[in-house]
């Protein structure tokens, strides 16, 4: 089987983002042949220029399936393939639930790629999000390893103080930067500090997972954000806001909080996390993950199988030990 990946190519910091490059892999290591193709510029009017370039491509390359990456992608595809290769589109967030701007809030503008993502739908033959039969994000568990001691040394992390990381881009108001500051001021502990590098490389991202205390999520909304999986995966005590499904995939793996909006119950619950940390070190969140099956090589399995009835071929068995059968958010 061969897949053509259709995502935007506007990343800064690499030309494939993370999730998207983690998920081909996992795919190629089932045996499906997986290509890239990289939408540049941004806005409507520079997504719709790519229709051409990729319709020359799709000419020149044979492909049993495009799975495009965002709605916008999934438009360009559906444009470009006119009906010739079956188009599968992943919802990525705010193409379904719109950009937040405070809790319960979004962005008006963001209403437009919501209708769009409505309207493509008769277009493409499967779309892949927070369905009962598929989690949308790809932790690769081998990649996310726990190093025991961490890497403090190597970012220049000291021994004597606890670290709370931030990875969201600081400019977010979504990612909403503020409610970290003000939960660990409340704190009065000047042995805490907050980190937040941005942007920073995929490497890196591991070495600080494994090397501070506390990983914090604080958006007003997110679709499934990656990260709190990835901090799992390197069992980092974990404390989120309620976006997304966060809730769900934290569960009630001890070490992990669920906190809200004010930042003195998000405080608490730091104050927990951080207490955690020194008396126990790390959570089992990587046993949580593959309790509920998104470890990459099931996630792989879920996509394959969408691939195959969209292709109408056999269904292909699931990994030995993979949890199939595990709920998802509503």
């Amino acid at each position: 089987m061969r897949v053509l990946f259709v995502f935007s190519g506007n990343f800064k910091a690499f030309p494939v983002s993370p999730f998207t490059h983690a998920q081909a892999e996992s795919l190629r290591a089932r045996g499906i042949e997986v290509d890239y193709f990289a939408i540049r510029g941004k806005g409507w009017k520079n997504y719709l220029k790519n229709v051409g370039p990729l319709r020359r491509h799709l000419k020149a390359h044979h492909y049993d399936l495009i799975h495009a990456h965002y709605s916008l992608c999934g438009w360009v595809a559906v444009l470009a393939a006119l009906g010739r290769v079956p188009v599968v589109v992943s919802l990525m967030g705010d193409d379904a639930q719109g950009t937040f701007v405070a809790p319960g809030r979004i962005e008006w503008k963001s209403r437009i790629p919501i209708l769009m993502t409505k309207l493509l739908q008769p277009f493409v033959r499967a779309v892949i999000s927070k369905a009962p039969d598929l989690a949308r994000v790809v932790v690769r568990l081998e990649q996310f390893r726990c190093i025991p001691g961490g890497c403090r040394q190597a970012l220049g992390l000291r021994s004597d103080r606890q670290y709370v990381l931030f990875l969201g881009n600081p400019a977010d108001p979504n990612k909403n930067i503020t409610l970290a500051r003000e939960a660990v001021q409340r704190l009065g502990r000047p042995d805490v500090e907050l980190l937040h590098p941005y942007p920073t490389s995929h490497e890196q991202v591991v070495q600080y997972l494994n090397s501070t205390d506390v990983f914090v999520l604080c958006s007003f909304g997110e679709g499934s954000p990656n990260v709190i999986k990835e901090a799992m995966a390197c069992n980092c005590p974990v404390v989120s806001t309620p976006a997304g499904d966060a809730a769900w995939v934290l569960g009630d793996t001890p070490g992990c909080y669920i906190a809200d909006y004010s930042a003195g119950h998000f405080a608490e619950a730091l104050q927990q996390a951080l207490h955690f940390a020194r008396e126990h070190g790390r959570t089992r969140g990587r046993e949580r993950l593959l309790a509920l099956g998104l470890d990459a090589e099931t996630v792989a399995w879920r996509i394959e199988s969408v691939y195959r009835r969209v292709l109408r071929l056999p269904p292909v068995p699931a990994p030995e030990g993979a949890a199939v059968g595990q709920p998802t958010p509503s």
